[in-house]
């Protein structure tokens, strides 16, 4: 059990006996009133989020939750293939599990899943992902890295801005945290 003040962004904990992710967390101390820790917390299961005042005193069971390296297969539609590479298992995912990381699956790539109570309740991609440039405007001369940015679409349909020496068909490396274009990738 961890106290209400304990609470920290990226907590998976249980509440109303379900799993849930803390997103945010301020703590309140309100002239001479007790203090209060507001929370905006994701259940895993549903994906649904709520927010919460705990009292300072109040507790919180800390959820456990199995992580799992599973390689990505092929997407079905909607659905999303991936497998254990240790036992060979394959489990499917929803576009609605995954979220914005459909913008990262590229075949062969190793996503880190979490499971609660045997079934998948979240995702993580690896930090970087290298993604080819499809369609972007021409270069544009003397730019640097700083100067000058232009959106690109890459392959995965993602749309990040580089700078405007990038062209059509090179491969660059995007921070999964930010979007964020990071530099070409080694050749």
């Amino acid at each position: 059990m961890i106290q209400a003040t304990q609470l920290r962004v990226g907590m998976t904990v249980l509440y109303n006996k379900e799993p849930y992710r803390v997103m945010t967390v301020q703590h309140i101390t309100p002239g001479n009133w007790r203090g209060m820790v507001q929370t905006k917390l994701k259940n895993l299961k549903t994906g649904g989020s709520v927010e919460n005042r705990f009292r300072s005193e109040d507790k919180l069971e800390k959820a456990s939750l199995e992580q799992h390296e599973m390689e990505y297969l092929y997407d079905n539609n909607s659905d999303y293939v991936f497998m254990n590479s240790e036992t060979y298992e394959q489990v499917t995912l929803t576009g609605e599990v995954l979220g914005d990381n459909v913008y990262y699956l590229i075949p062969n790539i190793k996503f880190t899943i979490e499971y609660y109570d045997g079934l998948p309740v979240g995702v993580e991609p690896p930090k970087v992902v290298e993604l080819k440039v499809v369609d972007t405007a021409p270069n544009i001369k003397s730019a640097t890295v700083n100067a000058s940015q232009k959106p690109a679409t890459l392959e995965t349909g993602l749309v990040v801005n580089v700078p405007g020496f990038i062209s059509n068909g090179e491969v660059i490396r995007v921070d999964t945290s930010e979007n964020k274009y990071l530099e070409r990738a080694k050749s």
